[in-house]
């Protein structure tokens, strides 16, 4: 009885370890059947070094997939195609980017998806392929390496112009300028009480010019004055003249009219004073008539004669 009773409890576990694996077989098929939203990503500037199948998808650091397949693109050997699986509750919008993230230790490479802080729309993905494309980017490492080459160059062709500096002629020519600059700073050492008093000379002609440009300001300033002066009197004599002239004009006129009254008179003097001469020089011719016939003068004619005026 023992025995049986062993036996019983020996396949009672068997038969519940069983139904265990069998539960965890259908939980584990039923967990593979998750739905998962598919994206397609071309590479064609990044390295897929260290990316290989069920590599982590990621976004903001968070694994949200992992990838499922990739195959170079058919008549392109530069671009890769790789085909990731993710959480279809993970947002990916229409400019989002897919770099690929590669631990520097470990040499193992990720795919880091980016979003852009732009509201651009989400692009969901369809049950059946072909899947949405998600954009190549740029990723920190390929930026770092680029800096990292163009400082290379740069430092390179740095080298070369310093080579190209440091020749022979040039060093020779170094070597005479600086023999020239000590010459000349000797010379500086040795003339500078000169360079002192010249420096000094150099001052006071400054301060004289400063001088005379205040006083060539003042006497700006004073003819400025000086002529809105002289322009004020030549305002008031000019309208004095004018006045004068007024009067002069007035007094001209009044003048004419008294010498043309004068001259009138004058005239009438005259013209009365020739009236009057001819009368005397017919009482003259008169009298001499009469002196050359003294007979008549003394015994008279024999009739009355008026004398002239009477």
């Amino acid at each position: 009885m023992e025995n049986e009773a062993r036996y019983i409890l020996a396949g009672s576990l068997i038969v519940a370890v069983s139904l265990l694996m069998l539960a965890s077989l259908v939980w584990l098929a039923g967990g593979s059947r998750i739905a998962y939203a598919h994206y397609t990503i071309y590479f064609r500037n990044q390295s897929m070094d260290g990316l290989d199948i069920n590599s982590p998808v990621k976004l903001r650091g968070i694994k949200v997939g992992e990838v499922s397949s990739y195959a170079f693109v058919p008549g392109s050997q530069d671009a890769v195609r790789v085909q990731i699986r993710i959480n279809p509750a993970t947002p990916i919008h229409a400019d989002s980017r897919a770099v690929v993230d590669r631990n520097i230790v470990t040499g193992l490479a990720a795919i880091e998806i980016t979003n852009p802080p732009s509201n651009s729309p989400l692009v969901k993905s369809p049950q059946e392929p072909p899947w949405p494309v998600i954009a190549e980017g740029s990723s920190d490492l390929e930026k770092v390496t680029t800096n990292v080459t163009q400082m290379s160059v740069k430092t390179a062709r740095m080298l070369d112009s310093i080579n190209q500096a440091l020749s022979p002629a040039n060093i020779d020519a170094i070597s005479a300028t600086l023999n020239n600059l000590q010459k000349v700073t000797a010379t500086l050492a040795t003339d500078r009480q000169e360079i002192g008093m010249t420096l000094r000379s150099v001052r006071q002609a400054a301060d004289s010019l400063n001088r005379a440009a205040d006083s060539l300001d003042a006497t700006s300033r004073d003819f400025d004055s000086g002529f809105a002066s002289l322009g004020t009197q030549t305002r008031l004599s000019l309208q004095q003249s004018t006045d004068a002239l007024v009067t002069v004009k007035r007094q001209s006129v009044i003048l004419s009219d008294r010498l043309q009254a004068l001259m009138n008179t004058v005239t009438d003097r005259l013209n009365e004073t020739a009236s009057d001469l001819q009368q005397s020089q017919a009482r003259f011719g008169e009298t001499a008539r009469r002196l050359g016939q003294p007979g008549s003068l003394i015994f008279g004619t024999g009739r009355d004669q008026s004398a002239p005026g009477e």
